[in-house]
């Protein structure tokens, strides 16, 4: 199975594992604004469990758990960095973001629901025994909270409020926590249910997170907004520092280049059982969307 199926695939599994999570809830509006938050998108996240897992002896049937769990507070986040008081936008995935869809306040409601269905999901019996599950979400939530996403969203906007561009240190800083520490999780938590060393895949996600976001960062630039599915030339037209702009397009190219090379170099130890995985890195910098 080349990546492109096996991505496309393991989507599909996380689709279905998402779906049978939210059948049967209460009949709200917020309910089905959930289930309309985590439709498509790559599922990079989930994907980078599954196959971590594997390439580890986790089967999919044991691993999937966690995957739909990375893909709901994903989702969750995505949901909330949308909304008017944080990023302020109105185009995801292609389709209306949930607040433009329903409301503001069913947007909050949703987003909440989704992150605490995401760690519901991680107390499956099925992704091992009790320390593992509590690895797992103790890994999500540090990876989510405070130490992670939270602190880089915060950095961010505390940057906006101030008016004051990043210097790249302070970008790079910020991109760890906002787009690298989820990114961090879904790479760690095959070795997590394994039993495994960490430590290799945690220095391939590192590099992975930061290429994902410079990648995002040109696609700002040179992308078509029908492919991406939202709105694209914000960051230049509100005066925003990002890597392109501090890096110049070809200079953020080769140095998210080089990042790609750091995380295959770090599943060196993998052998041919790191192929999708190192598939995946390269992925991340030729994506058009």
């Amino acid at each position: 199975m080349t990546f492109a199926e096996r991505l496309a695939a393991d989507a599909g599994l996380i689709e279905a594992h998402l779906s049978a999570a939210l059948a049967g809830r209460a009949d709200q509006p917020v309910t089905e604004a959930m289930r309309y938050a985590v439709r498509g998108g790559k599922r990079l996240r989930g994907f980078l469990v599954l196959e971590g897992g594997r390439m580890l002896g986790v089967p999919e049937d044991r691993a999937i758990g966690a995957a739909a769990a990375v893909e709901a507070l994903h989702a969750y986040s995505l949901v909330h960095d949308d909304l008017p008081c944080m990023d302020d936008d109105d185009l995801r995935r292609g389709q209306p973001t949930v607040h433009r869809k329903w409301d503001e306040a069913t947007a909050v409601l949703a987003g909440d629901a989704l992150q605490t269905l995401a760690f519901e999901l991680l107390t499956d019996p099925a992704l091992g025994a009790a320390e593992v599950r509590i690895a797992l979400v103790t890994g999500l939530a540090k990876a989510s909270g405070i130490d992670g996403m939270v602190l880089g969203q915060a950095l961010d906007i505390a940057a906006e409020t101030a008016g004051r561009a990043l210097t790249l240190d302070e970008i790079t800083a910020l991109q760890a926590g906002k787009t690298g520490a989820l990114i961090g999780f879904a790479a760690e938590a095959g070795a997590v249910m394994a039993g495994a060393d960490p430590r290799p895949l945690r220095h391939y996600a590192a590099a992975l997170g930061l290429a994902f976001q410079i990648a995002d960062d040109i696609l700002d630039v040179t992308g078509d907004e029908v492919r991406t599915g939202k709105r694209l030339r914000k960051d230049a037209g509100a005066g925003k520092a990002t890597f392109v702009s501090l890096l110049g397009l070809e200079g953020a190219k080769a140095r998210a280049a080089e990042l790609v090379a750091e995380a295959e170099a770090a599943l060196a130890g993998y052998g041919k059982g790191a192929a999708n995985l190192i598939a995946a890195a390269r992925f991340v910098i030729a994506r058009d969307n």
